[in-house]
């Protein structure tokens, strides 16, 4: 969550939007954004459980807009996490380059106002004002998210607003993608020692694959710390 913040654009390459939360340290902005994530094991991109959430159908979307997947993206989906390790990122590429369609170009970004998105109504209205300086379009999430993802994001979207009345109001909106909050890939490591299988290397966080924002990244460096603490100490 971000008080007095800013959704900003993070994207690496152009034909894709990916955005972001920030805060300034006076968090004196109008606005606050936080985000909401889907979490996602390797063997939901596979098979029937990978059908079931949709990614087929995204593949095939982006493949017909000319996003570069990579090798057998837009075929049928691995049976095991280990036939395509890369997998992952293929998806996280279809998700931006769809929202870059979306978007309509310039770096904006999709987003539907949040009171329909808790609805999951397939409709769209004009945008509200925005802290994403680059600029919105509206559309609804079923243009946007695969089934399986956009029924959790509903799903989150009503749970919130229960906890927090007004969280999902006419008065906000939802902006994709935020598909970069950690890893697709993670770096095998042994479950005791942490180790990966070079001598002194302990894959940690989210770039290893091993957390999904800053409390539990924080958390992970914490176990590993923890790990080579252990072996370390004299025995």
């Amino acid at each position: 969550m971000c008080p007095g913040g800013f959704v900003v654009p993070a994207t690496t390459e152009t034909g894709r939007v990916v955005v972001n939360g920030m805060s300034l340290s006076r968090r004196d902005s109008p606005y606050a954004n936080s985000g909401i994530v889907v979490q996602l094991e390797p063997e939901d991109w596979c098979g029937p459980i990978g059908d079931l959430w949709g990614w087929g159908e995204l593949l095939a979307r982006a493949s017909a807009l000319g996003a570069e997947l990579g090798p057998g993206a837009s075929g049928e989906l691995p049976t095991t996490p280990a036939d395509d390790p890369l997998f992952g990122v293929r998806l996280q590429l279809a998700l931006e380059s769809v929202a870059a369609h979306l978007g309509g170009g310039a770096n904006k970004a999709p987003c539907q106002r949040a009171d329909l998105a808790a609805e999951d109504v397939r409709r769209s209205v004009p945008e509200r004002p925005t802290s994403y300086r680059p600029g919105v379009t509206p559309c609804d999430l079923h243009e946007l998210l695969p089934p399986g993802m956009r029924e959790r994001v509903v799903a989150a979207l009503r749970d919130f607003d229960r906890r927090l009345p007004g969280f999902a109001s006419e008065r906000g909106q939802i902006l994709g993608v935020e598909s970069r909050t950690s890893s697709p890939v993670r770096i095998a490591r042994d479950p005791e020692t942490l180790e990966s299988a070079v001598l002194g290397l302990h894959p940690c966080g989210e770039g290893a694959g091993y957390a999904g924002g800053i409390v539990s990244a924080a958390l992970d460096g914490r176990r590993v710390a923890a790990a080579i603490a252990r072996r370390l100490a004299p025995s």
